[in-house]
């Protein structure tokens, strides 16, 4: 499925436009709006086919801101000691994943994410103003209507005030080259979205008696996850953005950069500097095989010596070994996040696609960038 570009971005009552003269903001209702661009100060009204636009007096603004192959297994509970302690997958600390083309962005995002919501304090103090007045047999329903008006009267103001204060808005305008190798990162991922399962793999350890643990090298342990498209909070773009969860961090795949978002702050990581691993593991499967898994072999949930099944066990059944896929993403500025794909082959893929999205951004221009507030 292709990514729509679009040309325009609402954050509360304004509008961000994108055209080849630049960005603007609007603000109205239909049929009436008035509006900031490159080409100065408007107001646009009329219905029905017939419509007015005049240019208006400039007034000051401010300025927008720049902006490894042996088997691995998934331990029974609880873990006995007979492997090594489950060592963290883990990135490091997100304010330290930065690049210089990154730098003002970062400090808008991270700034803005420290920004505080006002609109619960007005709706608390009207609830609590509603609760005096209802009790107050004198003030009568009419106080009672008149705080509920201010309650909702100030919510909606200083709601829409913290998306102003707290939202950053990113347009994007894609060479062709940037956008077909875009598209194709849409594409890959949408593959990686079809897999019958995707994993985070969040640590791992090496085993000292494999006969506890079906025969397996290592082992891991994992949480099923859900690539999805969408927008980081606080942050409006005209496209949509591939993402994973990956534990604590969120990873969104924007066309110039992957960005790392935790509930502390957010990171960059440039596609030329992002580092991908892929390779196919053998895992022993103790849960439900995905439908385009492949088993290869099978194995006991406890063996013997041999290989063969431990009779001394009398839950002792059989596993299979499935071909999983496996992505390591990293970098050197502490990204450390490892992926695991039922399906081989797509993982490569969608390796193959960001280097080269990492080659065409080098040489393209950033894209503009909007702030609010």
């Amino acid at each position: 499925m292709g990514f729509y570009l679009r040309k325009s971005v609402r954050v509360g009552p304004l509008r961000f436009n994108l055209s080849k003269s630049g960005i603007g903001v609007s603000a109205g209702v239909k049929g009436f709006r008035v509006g900031s661009g490159p080409r100065g100060n408007y107001v646009h009204m009329g219905r029905g086919g017939l419509y007015y636009r005049a240019t208006i007096p400039s007034v000051s603004r401010p300025q927008a801101a720049s902006l490894h192959n042996s088997a691995k297994y998934t331990p029974p509970q609880p873990q006995s000691i007979t492997h090594n302690p489950l060592q963290e997958i883990e990135s490091g600390d997100v304010f330290q994943m930065r690049d210089s083309s990154s730098t003002e962005l970062l400090q808008e995002l991270n700034s803005k994410r420290k920004t505080s919501v006002l609109w619960p304090y007005p709706l608390a103090l009207g609830v609590i103003a509603l609760i005096v007045s209802a009790g107050n047999n004198a003030s009568g329903w009419l106080s009672v209507l008149i705080v509920l008006i201010g309650i909702f009267f100030f919510t909606v103001y200083f709601y829409y005030r913290d998306q102003l204060r707290k939202t950053t808005v990113l347009f994007y305008e894609l060479e062709p080259t940037v956008e077909q190798s875009y598209q194709a990162l849409h594409d890959t991922f949408d593959e990686i979205s079809r897999c019958g399962a995707v994993w985070h793999i969040s640590a791992e350890g090496d085993v000292m008696d494999r006969k506890y643990h079906a025969g397996a090298s290592t082992l891991v342990q994992r949480k099923a996850i859900s690539p999805g498209k969408g927008q980081p909070p606080y942050v409006k773009t005209n496209l949509s953005i591939p993402t994973l969860t990956v534990g604590k961090q969120t990873l969104y795949f924007f066309p110039d950069r992957l960005l790392v978002f935790t509930s502390n702050g957010v990171g960059a990581v440039s596609y030329d500097s992002l580092n991908m691993s892929i390779s196919s593991t053998r895992f022993v499967e103790e849960g439900r095989v995905p439908n385009d898994s492949k088993i290869v072999d099978r194995t006991w949930k406890y063996v013997n010596k041999k290989g063969g099944p431990d009779r001394r066990f009398k839950d002792n059944r059989e596993l299979p070994i499935v071909m999983y896929e496996q992505m390591l993403l990293g970098s050197s500025s502490g990204l450390n996040e490892l992926i695991q794909l039922s399906k081989e082959g797509i993982g490569f893929g969608f390796s193959q696609v960001v280097a080269i999205l990492g080659q065409c951004c080098k040489l393209t221009k950033n894209p503009e960038k909007g702030m609010t507030g």
